[in-house]
């Protein structure tokens, strides 16, 4: 075995992203929907709603994609936790759990491209954390809505903005009417060219954490004025189940699922791989003898062969890193041994990812 101390032009360190779908089996979009009824019904049922890739009542494997939720600053759209404690029910709690998370000031209201919602409220389609790596991938989100006949195709404004937001939950952009991170230029949007109604934009793509936040105003506008007639109910101490009328509004055909329409719902996420490569060089004048038992007589020390004393061959099989303790901190092998003697030089490239 011999040893050999590494420079520091022998290290390169490379930063990859892969990106893939979302979706189980990295489908993209998903067309496939399904809720549970059980937890419709169970107590999560009233902050949240989990949406499938198949039917959890006939398919065991069924795996949760995302859920939908409804937050209410004034605590709208749900039943009271107590009846004589105005204003404190499930949808409060949700408002108040996203904007800690996303903006972490208890006092900070969700606006939309600067124009705060007089409702106070949105939708949070967060993406089960088992779909995605690292982040969701700026630029993939295309998700259709449907209103009647008629549809809005939304996406974030990754590729179009000049200036990177940020708020306590990471990078923040805006979602927009468009399709993979470009906007339409709709004539009914509000704002021609920047995809967004008169209620600011159609809420925030947050893909540091997995979460897309819809404005509740923008969806409740008319298709013709870029929305999809939502008609989100605020009812106060009622369960409006908003978030499943986000997922499928039955006969009233808005939201994801409208009866033979199903929503196109694309998005990848994306992962950063860092590789460091060292460089392991073997110059013609090293690593050509060897302490191998075949090699050297264990008694004696002697070189067993005399050709070996003037023309030495080895084979190089294995390559180990060590640290300046001694220590091996890793092993590298090579696919097959590599001759080595006084006429040949090796380098060679190991990868270590992480």
């Amino acid at each position: 075995m011999s040893y050999k101390s590494l420079d520091p032009q022998d290290f390169l360190i490379s930063a990859d992203t892969i990106t893939a779908p979302c979706w189980t089996n990295n489908t993209n979009p998903i067309s496939s929907l399904f809720t549970s009824s059980t937890q419709v019904n169970g107590t999560s049922g009233n902050y949240y709603l989990n949406v499938y890739n198949t039917d959890p009542t006939i398919d065991s494997s069924a795996e949760i994609q995302f859920n939908i939720s409804y937050g209410n600053g004034f605590g709208s759209g749900s039943l009271l936790y107590d009846a004589g404690i105005n204003g404190l029910s499930p949808t409060r709690t949700v408002y108040g759990q996203w904007r800690n998370l996303i903006y972490g000031d208890e006092n900070t209201q969700f606006s939309f491209s600067t124009i705060t919602p007089v409702q106070q409220d949105f939708y949070a389609i967060s993406i089960d954390r088992a779909r995605f790596k690292e982040s969701l991938f700026p630029g993939s989100l295309t998700l259709s809505l449907f209103s009647a006949s008629k549809q809005i195709t939304l996406t974030d404004d990754s590729l179009t903005t000049t200036t990177i937001s940020y708020c306590d939950a990471g990078r923040v952009f805006n979602i927009i009417s468009g399709s993979n991170g470009v906007a339409t230029s709709a004539n009914a949007l509000g704002a021609i060219n920047t995809g967004m109604t008169v209620s600011g934009s159609y809420g925030l793509f947050l893909p540091d954490i997995g979460t897309i936040i819809l404005n509740a105003s923008a969806l409740d506008l008319t298709h013709a004025s870029g929305g999809i007639a939502l008609n989100t109910l605020r009812v106060s101490n009622t369960n409006n189940r908003n978030p499943i009328r986000l997922y499928s509004t039955g006969s009233a055909t808005r939201g994801l699922i409208t009866g033979s329409y199903t929503s196109s719902f694309s998005l990848n996420s994306q992962e950063t791989i860092t590789s460091d490569f060292i460089f392991c060089r073997a110059r013609n004048a090293e690593f050509n003898y060897t302490e191998n038992p075949s090699f050297i007589s264990g008694s004696t020390g002697a070189v067993l062969y005399d050709l070996f004393i003037n023309s030495p061959t080895t084979y190089i099989t294995t390559v180990g890193m060590y640290n300046d303790s001694n220590e091996l901190l890793a092993v590298a092998k090579l696919s097959k041994p590599l001759k080595k003697d006084f006429t040949k030089e090796a380098l060679i490239r190991v990868k270590l990812d992480f």
